[in-house]
């Protein structure tokens, strides 16, 4: 047993930055001053080391609690059930909807946020190689809107991203979670959402692992399916 008088240990001195830079981006100040996490409505989307978008929501409770539940503990079904690792988030970007906080109508408010969803969603496929998202489940259709201005950061130290980028990392994280995920549904009946992230996060590996092959060995990279010379 430890001293008496020795105190426990806190976590981890890399979790702890990059909790501390998680929070340094939330308290950013948005254009009327306020700080972008404690902005109740909004809508998030999370992107890995190579730009790409892996995951979609939104929240009425505030923006800082959501995300923070995502990417500081097990506490979200989607970190839960083998959906999304936080280790693999590198970047952030959050629509802070203030104009909600104002409404009398919470369905109204509800049914813009539904809208503004949808529309990051569409937004992030666009600018997904792979045409999709890890979210297992489906982002209902809803009119399109124009969306507030978003901001968007980086929630790793410098002197962490480098470490953190690095493909074989990155391709160990990546089969872990495919591993946990896929017996998650193995052992019980299942969404076709959740077997259609398996599918992407699968898509994901061999991907990283190809870039790596070659790199490691120099020789070309075939192009894949709807990728550019």
């Amino acid at each position: 047993m430890p001293p008496e008088n020795e105190k426990p240990l806190g976590v981890p001195q890399d979790v702890a930055a990059i909790r501390k830079q998680i929070r340094a981006f939330l308290n950013t100040p948005a254009e009327n001053g306020k700080k972008i996490g404690n902005a109740k409505w909004g809508v998030y989307a999370f992107y890995d080391y190579d730009g790409e978008p892996i995951y979609v929501g939104q929240t009425n409770e505030m923006l800082r609690s959501r995300i923070s539940r995502h990417l500081t503990n097990q506490r979200t079904d989607a970190v839960a059930m083998n959906v999304l690792d936080p280790f693999e988030v590198a970047e952030i970007e959050v629509w802070p909807m203030w104009e909600l906080q104002t409404k009398k109508s919470r369905d109204l408010s509800k049914a813009i946020l539904n809208s503004a969803e949808y529309t990051v969603f569409q937004y992030v496929l666009k600018k997904s190689s792979f045409g999709a998202v890890l979210n297992e489940g489906d982002i209902a259709p809803a009119k399109k809107l124009k969306l507030p201005p978003s901001m968007r950061g980086c929630i790793i130290p410098n002197e962490l991203y480098e470490q953190r980028k690095h493909p074989d990392v990155r391709i160990a994280r990546r089969a872990t979670t495919i591993a946990a995920l896929a017996r998650v549904i193995s052992e019980r009946e299942v969404s076709k959402g959740l077997r259609r992230t398996l599918r992407t996060q699968a898509q994901r590996l061999e991907r990283l692992a190809n870039q790596r092959f070659h790199e490691i060995s120099g020789t070309v990279p075939t192009v894949e399916p709807g990728e550019e010379v």
